[in-house]
């Protein structure tokens, strides 16, 4: 972490900062970009970051090039020039980076797994389904899920995704019998109940050094977490060697 920013009762650490990236850890329940909540979103924050920091007059550019959902934490990698963000932007749409996430299930997921199956967004709802492959508007998802451990009716679990469609990892898991835990949309997760899900791990390619850039973030150690301490903490270690 080289700086941190405050934002309310947010804490933002920032991993990284040049001329042409800005990396952080998205806290949870922080929008990333302006909704109809009309609450503070990560992106108008970093972009006065951004202009306190380099004293810039006037609007700040900041390229958002991909999203966690709400009330999902964990790395982010965002674009301070326009041609960092067309490269960042072509990166995502092709899935040439590399995002990895841990994940709490409900149940014992025993073997790993490669789920595929086909989404489609309620344009109304927000909500994910899982259809045929047939319906119209239905989109490719896949990722790989793999078991790190198992404790209390609980599977700690490390995903990889190859697509990037909303809730994925939420409805995927949730279609395969094993919801994420706290997930009050797909899982049945309960008030005050924080859905377990962080994005641990993003690699992506500097867009002018084109050099292999990886960012982790380990999540909190509370809720559904707080039972696989030991595990995670071993499984950051070895991601970092």
């Amino acid at each position: 972490m080289i700086d941190e920013i405050r934002a309310g009762r947010f804490v933002i650490p920032v991993l990284y900062e040049d001329n042409h990236l800005l990396a952080v850890v998205k806290p949870p329940n922080l929008p990333v970009q302006a909704d109809r909540s009309g609450d503070d979103d990560l992106l108008s924050i970093l972009k006065r970051y951004i202009g306190n920091k380099y004293q810039k007059p006037g609007a700040v550019y900041l390229g958002l090039v991909h999203r966690l959902d709400r009330p999902v934490g964990g790395a982010m990698v965002f674009a301070r020039t326009s041609k960092a963000a067309s490269r960042l932007s072509a990166a995502f749409a092709s899935h040439a980076q590399d995002k990895r996430y841990l994940a709490v299930l409900q149940g014992a997921l025993s073997q790993p797994r490669a789920l595929t199956d086909w989404l489609k967004k309620d344009g109304a709802t927000g909500t994910v389904r899982v259809v045929s492959e047939d319906e119209p508007g239905a989109k490719l998802a896949r990722l790989d899920t793999r078991p790190l451990a198992i404790r209390d009716g609980l599977t700690l679990t490390e995903v990889t995704l190859h697509t990037g469609r909303a809730h994925q990892i939420r409805v995927q898991h949730a279609h395969a019998g094993f919801p994420l835990w706290g997930d009050a949309r797909y899982g049945g997760g309960r008030p005050g109940q924080q859905i377990a899900l962080w994005a641990t791990s993003l690699t992506v390619e500097h867009p002018t050094r084109h050099e292999p850039m990886r960012f982790t973030a380990p999540p909190p150690g509370d809720g559904a977490w707080r039972i696989f301490l030991e595990e995670i903490r071993t499984y950051m270690e070895d991601m970092d060697r």
